[in-house]
């Protein structure tokens, strides 16, 4: 059973309020984009309450994950993971966009060919996982193993 939410949760953090992202970004929820780079906080006065923010990121996904199916390398490999790879396929969309995620093309193939331990590998060889090793490590840990394991007590 898919662990999407909560690994983004987790991964984006979940805050009510609008805020900055590491980009300049008026951001909620989590990681949901609300606005242009460089907008003033000001022009959002709302929260926005987990149950809602769950709902509105669970939409997105879905976005993201037909977004995904479009795109034949990425299909090729969705069509050899479990929930759990899966999960961390969509959340590497969620971050980065399905093109961002398309351009791990080596990862891609090795997924598509069942290699998960050099897909993980391959991962964690990447400009990606210098930008946000920790989660790259978690992601990757996901991609060899097929399990949640690493992330049990975390979300």
């Amino acid at each position: 059973m898919s662990q999407i939410i909560q690994i983004l949760n987790f991964e984006e953090g979940y805050v009510e309020k609008p805020y900055l992202d590491t980009l300049g970004y008026p951001t909620v929820a989590g990681g949901i984009k609300i606005g242009p780079k460089g907008a003033s906080l000001a022009n959002y006065t709302f929260t926005v309450p987990r149950a809602v923010g769950d709902v509105w990121k669970q939409v997105i996904v879905a976005s993201k994950q037909a977004e995904m199916k479009r795109n034949s390398a990425i299909a090729a490999a969705l069509k050899q993971c479990n929930p759990a790879r899966e999960d961390i396929l969509t959340s590497m969309a969620f971050q980065l966009g399905t093109g961002g995620l398309a351009d791990f093309r080596k990862t891609l193939i090795f997924i598509s060919n069942g290699d998960f331990l050099s897909a993980a590998n391959e991962m964690l060889n990447s400009r990606w996982a210098r930008q946000t090793p920790a989660r790259a490590r978690r992601h990757a840990d996901v991609m060899r193993t097929g399990t949640y394991d690493i992330y049990k007590g975390l979300i």
